[in-house]
């Protein structure tokens, strides 16, 4: 007679141990990189000729509305291999929301480690606008002469959120972050955290220059008002 088989009972290690995640590989071909940041400084140098304009109005727009507060936001990034660099935005916030912000956690929006608040209070008139129309990310030009900064790539997370990263997660910064990416231009605010490594994962396994070029394109686009920033 054929006895049954009977499985061995899974150890309490078996059961709990998580998913094997995957290794990303970048696309870190020398020809690529080289033409890649040849188009950072070009398209960083034509953009801040060609909007210097747009800067002076931005400009004097944000100190009529605030005039004790200063016109640029510099914000402590997280880089490439977690190289620390401070960011610049055209200010869009009152002058103290960082401050404000341990007031308003609780009513975090997104999911996992970031903070998206739709009808945030710190949010000026004019930073309504520039958010609206991601004006407010012109300065980020900048840092991309610097090379703190790509044209495309992830977004550079704050230093909080980076404490909070899984090992898979920070994958993300394997690379040079980014003034626009997949993430942009594939909902924005209203893609989840998770989502959002994902496709910054994606990316950075597949980016070309072809690809960098159609973010570049579909961003252009989103900047006459894109419904998901905020």
């Amino acid at each position: 007679m054929k006895l049954p088989v009977i499985a061995e009972p899974k150890t309490e290690a078996a059961v709990q141990a998580p998913p094997v995640e995957k290794k990303v590989n970048p696309n870190n071909q020398k020809g690529y990189l080289f033409s890649k940041r040849c188009i950072d400084i070009i398209g960083a140098l034509t953009g801040l000729l060609v909007l210097f304009i747009v800067f002076i109005v931005i400009g004097l727009l944000i100190k009529i509305e605030d005039p004790k507060g200063s016109i640029f936001f510099s914000q402590k990034r997280v880089g490439k291999n977690g190289k620390e660099f401070n960011m610049y935005k055209f200010r869009s916030m009152v002058s103290d929301a960082e401050a404000k912000l341990a007031e308003l956690l609780q009513q975090n929006e997104a999911t996992g480690a970031m903070f998206k608040m739709k009808n945030d209070p710190r949010v000026t008139r004019i930073g309504r606008f520039i958010r609206k129309t991601s004006i407010d990310e012109l300065p980020q030009l900048l840092n991309v002469l610097k090379g703190d900064m790509s044209l495309v790539g992830p977004r550079p997370p704050l230093v909080r959120e980076v404490n909070e990263y899984t090992e898979y997660q920070k994958q993300r910064l394997l690379v040079t972050p980014g003034c626009t990416g997949l993430w942009q231009v594939s909902g924005r605010s209203n893609v989840g955290f998770e989502e959002m490594v994902e496709l910054d994962l994606t990316y950075m396994t597949t980016r070309s220059l072809t690809s960098d070029i159609t973010i570049i394109c579909r961003t252009v686009l989103l900047l006459f008002g894109s419904k998901n920033a905020y």
